[in-house]
């Protein structure tokens, strides 16, 4: 599901949602920065119908997208930038350290692998009703967190699903997502749901004593400061 989190079944509805998150195009800027992607070879993992793959094209990007999250089939040092978007990756789970190693087979020295999840805590967290999202997102900012403690670096973007009008928030929101889509657009009082995303970022494979540096703005977040 790499073009985002949601899962919804009815394939119009899932279109309509992909027209309003991020029309800024906060995402694929920040990839784009913190690969860079610009003429670049990207394995995109667990593509889906094939929206990011097109925006990383646009940039410039040579994009191999795969439509799980396998690469062992791969050539070894195929790429430059290796993305995970809301697939895969989760902390402390046993297949995280099996996937970081995968994807360094597969990018060359001091290539870039960059991670892509809801960071929680926002409107669009209590739509989906997922408490352990916001949890993991505590989690995820802790300097003790896994990510962290492994040499990831976290941005977190600050985004919006930005709908035409009041009445098209309504009319999408309880089709999509029932009863909870009905308790939250009651209390909307503009056409926009806040929208955090989380891009971990970390350099694999580095030259020994080439440093990976991270962009100014990148922190290591606590929980209080997201």
């Amino acid at each position: 599901m790499a073009d985002f989190s949601v899962r919804l079944s009815d394939d119009d509805l899932r279109s309509r949602l992909g027209s309003v998150i991020d029309r800024e195009g906060k995402i694929s800027r920040a990839l784009d920065a913190l690969g860079p992607v610009a003429d670049r070879r990207v394995v995109l993992l667990d593509a889906d119908s094939g929206l990011r793959a097109r925006q990383l094209e646009a940039l410039g990007a040579r994009v191999t997208a795969l439509p799980g999250r396998v690469v062992a089939h791969l050539p070894r040092g195929l790429a430059d930038v290796v993305i995970s978007l809301w697939a895969g990756f989760r902390g402390d789970s046993p297949e995280t350290l099996r996937q970081v190693a995968e994807a360094e087979r597969v990018l060359r020295p001091g290539g870039r692998l960059l991670v892509v999840q809801d960071y929680g805590r926002d409107d669009v967290s209590r739509l989906l009703g997922e408490e352990a999202t916001d949890r993991q997102a505590v989690d995820g900012s802790r300097r003790d967190s896994w990510f962290l403690l492994h040499d990831f670096k976290l941005r977190v973007l600050h985004c919006w699903w930005t709908f035409d009008s009041l009445e098209e928030a309504h009319d999408l929101l309880v089709a999509g997502f029932g009863q909870r889509g009905t308790e939250l657009v009651v209390g909307m009082r503009r056409p926009r749901l806040e929208y955090k995303v989380a891009v971990y970022h970390r350099t694999l494979g580095a030259p020994e004593g080439s440093p990976d540096e991270a962009p100014d703005e990148d922190r290591l977040m606590s929980p209080e400061a997201a």
